[in-house]
């Protein structure tokens, strides 16, 4: 089945589990088929005569341990001579029936390792490969429809044993190897005729399972790539770095083009990185859909349902985990905001990657569209968001410093001492906001608009807790002096 789907992968890559009996054994089964017209009476057809027959009768090792039909054969012989050859169809039947049940009994490691699955499957192979010889080199000794009930059986016993043990695996690599498998089984079962299309059902449920053992990898490589980066602009010393940057990530920038070097791009390395793992992702589910049949709308579909699911789920809480750490500053924060509207910004790339991957064209009726894109702008918000928090409560700290004196006769000649360091920690960190790396036209706009709106939220957050000082219960008495004081406090603010 493998040489006949020309499939090079895991199956010429792992050595055989059982040294040279398998290869034999396939050998021996393709001869099956061409054996039909010999006399099923005589002895020296065990079935693999036919294939030694090209070695010009030299002596090849291993033919021992192929099956010897023989005493069957002679048994049949015997008892169709006495007149009872139903007592031995009876008998035949009945004892392989028990040994079907052995066969399809999974081991209970099987999960483990890839050789476990082997070993099952070609147990039950050489189990029906050996009935469908019988079948053909023995007058009625089995019929069709008894090997079809059996095959019947052991459909569903597979399928549920499948369905078990491949749930216990969180290795990617593994499932895709069973997946592998399971096809090459399938394939070469239905070269006998046996119907298949349940395994090839199974394998979709399969799929899913896939999909989720990739989403937990890439979970991993998000937090590590997130947790690595330094959140500053990256640095360009020449034109070598420039291109291989820009050979990583689909950006263009005619003004940055421009600039001499020493320059700087305005994302941090997470962007090319979290780029460069989506497309790795993407890759990943294809290796899954190839071999199973799927129209290339089916592949497609299932292609941007996971990759939906890997920005909207996996990226998205790695991204909220990093902007709600406890550590992170306003600079980081910004960064990300920048970051993530380049990642948003790249999704038509990915687009057209997926497109270019499967050949259906985005215009198609049954297309589903990256959606995922809305994980970047909810990221933004939610930066944005604790960019706001951050400033308030800083502003917070601020006022806790706040010591008025509000019996005072006379007020001071300044502003008092808390408000004019907060007014000077809110003017740096405005100065983040403006001194921001890259392109004219979407960072001063994008960090300007962050900007103005934290202003705002500022100053209605400090004129709110400054009303409250003034209001507050323990206040009973106020002099002029003190209101004066604090007159000038507000009017250093509006200045």
């Amino acid at each position: 089945a493998q040489q006949q789907r020309n499939l090079d992968n895991i199956v010429s890559q792992h050595p055989r589990i059982s040294g040279g009996k398998k290869s034999k054994k396939e050998v021996c089964a393709s001869s099956d088929l061409e054996v039909k017209n010999t006399s099923p009476m005589s002895e020296q057809d065990s079935g693999i005569l036919d294939v030694e027959d090209e070695d010009e009768d030299e002596e090849v090792p291993g033919a021992q341990d192929l099956v010897d039909f023989s005493p069957v054969y002679r048994c049949l012989h015997i008892y169709s001579v006495l007149g009872a050859r139903e007592t031995f169809e009876n008998y035949y039947r009945k004892q392989r029936r028990k040994q079907a049940r052995l066969v399809l009994q999974p081991p209970s490691n099987m999960h483990e390792t890839l050789d476990g699955y082997r070993k099952y499957f070609n147990q039950i192979v050489g189990f029906f490969v050996v009935e469908d010889h019988i079948l053909h080199t023995t007058q009625g000794l089995v019929n069709r429809a008894y090997i079809d009930e059996l095959w019947e059986m052991a459909l569903s016993k597979t399928i549920a044993a499948l369905r078990t043990h491949s749930s216990y695996c969180s290795d990617p690599s593994l499932v895709l190897d069973l997946k592998n498998l399971i096809v090459l089984f399938a394939d070469t079962l239905q070269g006998y005729g046996f119907p298949v299309n349940q395994l090839f059902d199974m394998l979709l449920e399969i799929q899913d399972q896939y999909s989720e053992t990739l989403l937990k990898k890439w979970s991993g490589v998000f937090r590590n790539i997130l947790d690595l980066d330094n959140y500053s602009p990256i640095p360009v010393a020449n034109e070598e770095v420039y291109k291989k940057i820009v050979g990583q990530f689909p950006f263009q920038d005619a003004e940055l083009e421009k600039q001499q070097f020493p320059k700087k791009f305005p994302f941090s390395e997470f962007v090319p990185k979290v780029y460069n793992q989506i497309k790795e992702f993407i890759y990943a589910c294809l290796k899954f859909s190839e071999d199973l049949h799927l129209s290339s709308t089916e592949v497609d579909d299932m292609i941007r349902k996971s990759t939906n699911l890997l920005l909207t789920r996996t990226l998205s809480n790695c991204l909220q985990n990093v902007i709600k750490r406890k550590n992170v500053g306003l600079t980081e924060l910004v960064q990300i905001i920048i970051n993530t509207t380049h990642l948003e910004k790249s999704c038509k790339f990915l687009e057209e990657f997926i497109t270019n991957i499967t050949n259906v064209l985005p215009e198609t009726v049954h297309t589903t569209k990256l959606y995922g894109t809305t994980t970047f702008k909810d990221a933004r918000h939610a930066a944005e968001e604790e960019i706001y928090t951050n400033l308030n409560q800083k502003i917070d700290q601020f006022l806790q410093l706040a010591d008025y004196d509000w019996m005072a006769m006379e007020p001071g000649s300044k502003a008092s001492d808390y408000l004019v360091d907060l007014i000077g920690f809110l003017r740096s960190t405005f100065a983040v906001f403006t001194h921001l790396p890259g392109d004219v036209d979407v960072h001063s706009t994008m960090s300007g608009k962050v900007a103005q709106t934290a202003c705002m939220s500022a100053c209605k957050h400090l004129s709110t807790s400054l009303m409250q000082l003034l209001l507050e219960a323990e206040v009973r008495q106020l002099t002029l002096g003190a209101l004066q004081q604090f007159n000038l406090d507000v009017e250093e603010c509006e200045r």
